[in-house]
């Protein structure tokens, strides 16, 4: 009996931060520039600190993050790497960031100007990020904006109340064959805009574009920083073509009831499956609640007795419910939900697949109340045992 069925648990997550370590070191190895981690989303659902900690002692030299409290959160712990955030309100509070050393990604005028007056009030020059849309249509100055934030942003960094470090952008997709928009499109957009930031008497250090599909598959985006996020999780980022990634997470359950039933019976709300014969049903304590996808009803399943099995019915809150058709189980059988597949489980790429979203939204969806289990990462182990979080 494995130590969290002892206590009476559930379900759990356990993380293998060897892995991710090793997918810290390839891309590392396979991009032409420094690496930035993204550990936003508490580091897609692996846990910000302990993955922080492995990733830099892999070979990232940077993190990024959405927001200035997932920012703030890692200075508090300690953690004096380069930060980028870049998700604001444009009234933000901008002045712990600012104090705190973490750079800003700024994509309009409303946003450089509430930074500035943050920095101004601080007493301490901003490190900003402008960010200009290369084609995505979401964050960052379109090329209207763009050139106007340019003369602001530079105007601003001549009386010492921020500095431009960076300019970047963000791809639509990168390494799949329909791309839209295309990455040489986008690659076109990004030159032009650092042209207009040199003419604009900007010259900043940091140029940055690639995400993880581009740091696998086109080096020509690398420049000065590439930013890598569900790769490092071990989700290989171009359909079809393996990198070499190793997934971390394993989520697992268990059996809380089983029972017998006879053909016909529908089966979860709304009755949507029917067992097509006299049928085994586990019971599995785990649902859309705990990150399984309702889209997955009656398309998903999960690893019991040596076998995949369907999830039948519609996924619930907390819990969803396996045919076994003939085969037995028993109660406390330990179940596979998802994982690197090497036991034949389903991995975070099928869940996303039956779900009809990416992984992402698997691996993030797994929620608080599952509890986390680190393995490997001996340092962010040991201080997370310091910390009585393992």
């Amino acid at each position: 009996m494995t130590s969290w069925t002892a206590r009476g648990g559930l379900a759990e997550a356990t993380v293998d931060l060897d892995a991710i370590a090793h997918n810290t070191a390839l891309l590392a190895a396979r991009a032409t520039a420094p690496v930035l981690a993204v550990v936003k989303a508490d580091a897609f659902g692996h846990g910000m600190l302990p993955v922080t900690r492995t990733v830099l002692d892999a070979g990232a030299t940077w993190l990024g993050v959405a927001t200035n409290a997932e920012a703030l959160r890692l200075r508090e712990a300690g953690v004096t790497a380069p930060v980028l955030s870049w998700l604001h309100a444009h009234d933000e509070d901008f002045d712990a960031a600012i104090l705190a050393g973490v750079d800003l990604g700024v994509s309009s005028a409303e946003h450089l100007e509430r930074i500035a007056e943050c920095a101004t009030r601080v007493g301490t020059r901003a490190a900003v990020h402008l960010k200009v849309d290369t084609g995505l249509r979401r964050g960052g100055a379109d090329h209207t904006a763009w050139r106007g934030l340019l003369d602001r942003a530079a105007w601003l960094q001549r009386r010492g109340r921020l500095l431009v470090r960076g300019v970047w952008s963000h791809l639509g997709a990168a390494g799949a064959p329909a791309a839209s928009p295309p990455v040489g499109t986008q690659v076109r957009a990004f030159e032009l805009a650092l042209r207009e930031a040199r003419d604009a008497g900007l010259d900043p250090e940091l140029r940055h574009l690639a995400n993880s599909a581009a740091t696998l598959t086109e080096p020509a985006t690398h420049y000065d920083l590439v930013r890598v996020g569900i790769a490092l999780y071990g989700v290989e980022p171009v359909a079809g073509r393996s990198g070499g990634l190793r997934p971390a997470m394993t989520l697992r359950s268990r059996t809380v009831l089983v029972k017998k039933v006879p053909a016909g019976e529908g089966v979860s709300y709304e009755h949507r499956y029917r067992t097509s014969g006299e049928s085994t049903l586990a019971l599995v304590p785990v649902g859309f609640a705990d990150g399984v996808p309702r889209l997955a009803s009656n398309r998903g399943a999960a690893l019991l007795a040596g076998r995949r099995r369907p999830v039948a019915g519609l996924v619930a809150m907390d819990q969803l419910v396996l045919d076994l058709g003939r085969d037995e189980a028993n109660l406390g059988d330990e179940v596979l939900v998802l994982g690197p597949g090497d036991d034949g489980e389903p991995t975070a790429a099928e869940w996303a697949a039956w779900a009809e979203t990416n992984p992402h939204e698997v691996l993030t969806g797994i929620g608080a109340r599952i509890p986390r289990r680190y393995l490997g990462g001996a340092r962010a182990t040991r201080e997370l045992e310091e910390l009585s979080l393992v």
